[in-house]
């Protein structure tokens, strides 16, 4: 009978643990190598995560929490309809400016982003565009939303565009693939849309009539009500009193009728708001000639720049004190300046890809507005959103000077927004609300989009999270024996936090 070759081994040497230890070591490494050589997909289990305390955490934790995505642009017809896209340029390149700049970048005509070429003719020139985007995230997004979505692990490019573009919009004809798939597709628990008062919620009201497993409320976007000086402003008001029932000649009619539409939302499941502002407005005021303002604007009559800045800061504060007497969560995107290129405007008009980074000094009018606000004893739930990486620090502080006690993580810097949602910015975004705030109690990532195939943006975030721990894990920079703790922070950012904070 032979011999078996370890018991040999074992004889024939004195120093038999190490070498089958270095042995073993060097067999793992093959095994490594073959693996590798097999698997030679780009986005893979073990995308964006850099060590082994990155990878325990995501699939361990990460990985399988359900999603809330409380901040998007969905178009809440299209989801009740449970809309059909008739191929994968209507799904992927319809209105995502994101892209447009990429390709008006590339050197791609107009013609082929928003013009009435075919929608292969497009596909093809986003096909083309797409090896130039190595280093933005376009190139991660773009790849993620292929292997996840549609389970194509290809790079895009001229060569493979024609295969990827039949092979996905042949799968977007199936029941799996339409609007409210998609949405079940990514665990997808709770999304909160984009709603101007005046919007009827007809949509909204559906979905709750005939649910799909996805609950879809509306969240409260004002914006339009502070905009006193531009054009059509009266236009909106007489469809402000029209849906409301409130006549409105004076400014109380207009904060009565915005209450009236507020508490509609309400009814109708809304915990949130939301403001896109260019910075805050906190100027001083009194109500008299507040209510001179409006009357003016009413009128179409030319309104100073300052007194437009006090009826945004009165709007302001009435919008917040509507907010802490229902419990909601307000959020304040700060810092875009929009529209800026006035003869494509003219051409396309609003969100098609020329907006940008503003500069705008924050600090003094944001903590005006918080103080006002917590002198009357009527700040709520405040998220804080910048979308210049120089406010980072100045939001997060913000945010901790006005932290009561009342509410675990009550006042808070937002996720990295808009031009921000990338790895540079998320980390950043991370590093700022660690360094001066609690990580711990952050309530994670959103879309921020207007597509439906943009949820894996969530596992972007959520892979990046788990890098930035476990890089302070390898560093020592965090306690290995509390690793139960950090999975449970994981879960928490990931999902619960948001869950808890916005009382879903």
């Amino acid at each position: 009978m032979q011999t078996p070759f370890k018991a040999i081994f074992v004889k024939r040497t004195k120093r038999t643990p190490i070498i089958f230890q270095a042995m073993e070591k060097i067999f793992s490494k093959v095994k490594e190598n073959i693996e590798g050589l097999i698997d030679r997909k780009f986005i893979n289990d073990d995308f964006m995560l850099t060590n082994d305390y990155a990878r325990e955490l995501y699939h361990e934790s990460a990985e399988k929490m359900p999603i809330i995505d409380y901040h998007c642009h969905l178009v809440p017809k299209m989801i009740a309809d449970n809309y059909r896209f008739k191929d994968l340029t209507e799904v992927w390149l319809g209105g995502d400016h994101y892209k447009w700049r990429a390709m008006r970048g590339n050197g791609i005509p107009e013609e082929f982003i928003t013009g009435n070429r075919s929608s292969y003719e497009k596909f093809e020139k986003w096909a083309e565009t797409v090896p130039y985007t190595m280093r933005n995230p376009l190139y991660h997004w773009t790849h993620l939303e292929l292997a996840r979505v549609f389970g194509v692990y290809e790079q895009l490019n001229p060569q493979t565009a024609r295969q990827i573009y039949d092979t996905c919009t042949e799968k977007l004809q199936t029941e799996e693939f339409r609007g409210q798939g998609l949405m079940k597709m990514f665990n997808v628990k709770i999304v909160c849309t984009t709603d101007d008062p005046v919007d009827s919620l007809e949509y909204h009201r559906q979905i709750q009539e005939k649910p799909f497993g996805v609950k879809v409320l509306p969240a409260w976007r004002p914006d339009k009500a502070m905009a006193i000086e531009k054009a059509g402003y009266a236009g909106y008001v007489g469809k402000l009193s029209e849906v409301s029932g409130v006549q409105i000649t004076g400014y109380q009619d207009l904060v009565d009728a915005l209450k009236k539409r507020h508490d509609f939302f309400a009814s109708m499941g809304c915990r949130l708001s939301d403001h896109g502002l260019e910075t805050f407005y906190a100027e001083d005021f009194e109500m008299e000639e507040i209510d001179a303002i409006f009357r003016k604007g009413l009128k179409g009559e030319a309104l100073t720049e300052k007194e437009v800045l006090k009826f945004r800061s009165a709007m302001l504060l009435d919008f917040a004190r509507m907010d802490w007497e229902k419990g909601w969560a307000q959020q304040f995107h700060i810092g875009a300046i929009r529209d800026n290129n006035t003869r494509m405007f003219n051409i396309l008009g609003p969100d098609t890809g020329y907006d940008a980074i503003h500069d705008v000094q924050c600090a003094a009018a944001g903590h005006k507005f918080l103080d006002r606000l917590a002198k009357e004893d009527k700040l709520t739930k405040t998220i804080l959103y910048n979308l210049n990486p120089k406010d980072n620090e100045v939001l997060a502080t913000m945010a901790y000077t006005f932290n009561d006690g009342s509410v675990a993580g009550k006042m808070q810097l937002g996720s990295g927004w808009w031009f921000l949602d990338q790895e540079d910015g998320m980390r950043k975004q991370l590093n700022a609300l660690s360094a001066l705030g609690l990580l711990s109690r952050f309530v994670g990532m959103l879309t921020d989009s207007r597509s439906f195939i943009s949820y894996p943006r969530h596992e972007y975030f959520r892979r990046i999270l788990c890098s930035v721990l476990g890089e302070d894990l390898e560093k020592g920079k965090l306690p290995k024996s509390e690793m139960a703790f950090i999975h449970q922070m994981v879960k928490d950012i990931s999902y619960n936090n948001a869950a808890r904070y916005f009382n879903f």
